[in-house]
C-alpha cells in the first residue's frame, strides 16, 4: 500500500500548487490599473454580427440595442447571418435596418456557430472593398449596453486587436439553472478573465460579446474546427504569443437556459468542446511555453491542463481513498477528512466565492440566495456531464430556445433598482 501512498501524495501536491497558483492570480482582479495610453485617437468603423438560427423572437431587441449605442451611427454596420432559419428572422433582421447573409447548410456537422462565422468572414476578407477595421460577434439573444461600443473603440486605440467584453446575464432570477450560469459568469469575469489582465496575461474569448481586429485574422482568416471556437481561437492567439484584451465597460447581457435539461445538452457540448481542443492545442500550448518561455502561454497550457485532467485526477484521488480505507490503511476519521478536503472546495468555497464577487461587483444578493444555496447542485451536474464525456461524445448541436422578451431599457431599470 506504501506506492499507493506515494501516488496519493504526488496528486495531492498537484492539486495544491495548481489551486494556490489560481487564488495568486485571482487576487490581482483587485488591483487597480492605470488607464493605458492611447496609440491612436480615431472612431473606427465596426462590423457586428450576429450568427442566428430561428432566432426571430430575440434578435429585434439585440438589433434595437445596437442602433442605440453611443457612438456614430455612420461608424457601424449591424448584420445578421441567418443560418438555415426556417423562421422570420430574416424578416424581422431587415424590418430594424440591419443587413442579413444567409447560409444553407445541408451537412448537419458543419451547422455551427464557428461554421457561419467562417463563411461570412471568409467571404467578407474577399471583398476588396471591405472597410471595417474591427467585428464584433454577439449571440442573437443578447442585449448590449449603449457604451459597448465607444468602450471598444477605446481598447482597440490603445493597440488590442481581440478583446473580450463583460458577460452579463439578463434573467439571472428565472431559475436555479439560470442563477447557477450567472454565478459562473460572474465569477469567471472578476477571478479569471479581469484577473489575468491585471496581472499582464491573456483572458479568453468568452463565446458572444468580443472584437476582433481584421488584420488578426487577415493572413488566415476565421478558421476554427472544435465546438469552442471562442476558446479554439483564443488558444491559437495565446500560443502566437498574442494577449487578449478585457473590457469590463462593454456590457453585453446573455439570456441562459432556464430549464436543465438544455443546460445539460449545452454544458455537454463545451465539455467535448474543451476535450477537443485539449486534443488539439495541448501540444502545440508546450511547445510555446517552452519556446517563448513567458506566463502568458504557461497560463493558457494550465487553463486547458486545468479542465478535464485537473477533474481525472481528483477521480483518482478518490478512488485512492477509498482503496486505502477500505483495506485498512486509513481510519475512518482520516477517510472523512480527506472526502471533505474535496467536498468544501468544490461545492461550499464557490458559494462563498461568489457572495464576495457578488458584493464587489454590487449584484443582487438577495435575489440570489435561492440560486447561491442550489449552485453547488449546478457545480455537481457539471461534474457529471465531465464524467459522462470522458465516455460519450455526442457532437449533435441541439438549439437552446431563446424566448425571453428583455429589452435594454428593462435591464437598465433593473440596475438602477440595485443601486
Amino acid at each position: 500500500m506504501q506506492y499507493l501512498y506515494f501516488i496519493q501524495q504526488a496528486l495531492i501536491w498537484v492539486i495544491t500548487i495548481y489551486w494556490i497558483y489560481q487564488l495568486v492570480i485571482s487576487v490581482c482582479s483587485l488591483i487597480t490599473l492605470k488607464e493605458k495610453p492611447l496609440k491612436e485617437n480615431k472612431d473606427h468603423k465596426f462590423l457586428a454580427i450576429i450568427p442566428a438560427h430561428n432566432e426571430e423572437t430575440v434578435v429585434g431587441n439585440l438589433i434595437e440595442s445596437l442602433k442605440e449605442q453611443d457612438y456614430p451611427k455612420d461608424l457601424y454596420d449591424i448584420c445578421v447571418i441567418a443560418d438555415n432559419c426556417t423562421d422570420k428572422t430574416k424578416q424581422v433582421a431587415e424590418k430594424l435596418g440591419a443587413k442579413v447573409f444567409e447560409r444553407h447548410e445541408e451537412n448537419k456537422a458543419k451547422q455551427t456557430k464557428g461554421d457561419a462565422l467562417s463563411l461570412f468572414l471568409n467571404t467578407l476578407l474577399s471583398d476588396e472593398k471591405m472597410d471595417y477595421d474591427a467585428f464584433f460577434v454577439f449571440d442573437a439573444d443578447n442585449i448590449v449596453d449603449k457604451n459597448f461600443i465607444k468602450s471598444m473603440n477605446k481598447h482597440l486605440c490603445q493597440g488590442e486587436e481581440v478583446v473580450q467584453g463583460y458577460r452579463d446575464i439578463k434573467n439571472p432570477t428565472d431559475s436555479w439553472v439560470s442563477s447557477g450560469y450567472a454565478i459562473f459568469y460572474w465569477t469567471m469575469n472578476r477571478f479569471y478573465h479581469l484577473a489575468r489582465y491585471n496581472a499582464g496575461l491573456s483572458p479568453l474569448i468568452n463565446g458572444t460579446g468580443f472584437m476582433v481586429k481584421f488584420d488578426a485574422i487577415r493572413p488566415t482568416g476565421w478558421d476554427t474546427n472544435t465546438l469552442t471556437e471562442d476558446i479554439e481561437f483564443s488558444l491559437k492567439r495565446i500560443i502566437q504569443g498574442k494577449k487578449l484584451g478585457w473590457a469590463t465597460d462593454a456590457i453585453v447581457f446573455d439570456e441562459q437556459p432556464v430549464k436543465f435539461k438544455p443546460s445539460w445538452s449545452q454544458r455537454s457540448r463545451w465539455t467535448i468542446g474543451h476535450i477537443q481542443c485539449l486534443q488539439e492545442y495541448t501540444k502545440p500550448l508546450t511547445k510555446a511555453t517552452a519556446e517563448h518561455k513567458t506566463l502568458m502561454n504557461f497560463d493558457g497550457l494550465l487553463y486547458m491542463l486545468g479542465s478535464i485532467p485537473m477533474f481525472i485526477i481528483t477521480i483518482l484521488l478518490l478512488v485512492l481513498n477509498a482503496i486505502s480505507y477500505l483495506f485498512n490503511g486509513m481510519s475512518t476519521i482520516d477517510f472523512v477528512y480527506n472526502i471533505l478536503r474535496y467536498v468544501i472546495p468544490t461545492f461550499i468555497l464557490p458559494i462563498i466565492t461568489a457572495v464576495i464577487i457578488m458584493a464587489i461587483d454590487k449584484k443582487p444578493i438577495k435575489k440570489m440566495i435561492k440560486g447561491l444555496l442550489m449552485y453547488p447542485i449546478f457545480l455537481g451536474s457539471w461534474l457529471l456531464i465531465n464524467f459522462k464525456c470522458l465516455f460519450k461524445r455526442d457532437t449533435t448541436w441541439e438549439k437552446i430556445e431563446h424566448v425571453r422578451d428583455v429589452k435594454i431599457n428593462d435591464v437598465d431599470k433593473d440596475k438602477i433598482k440595485q443601486m
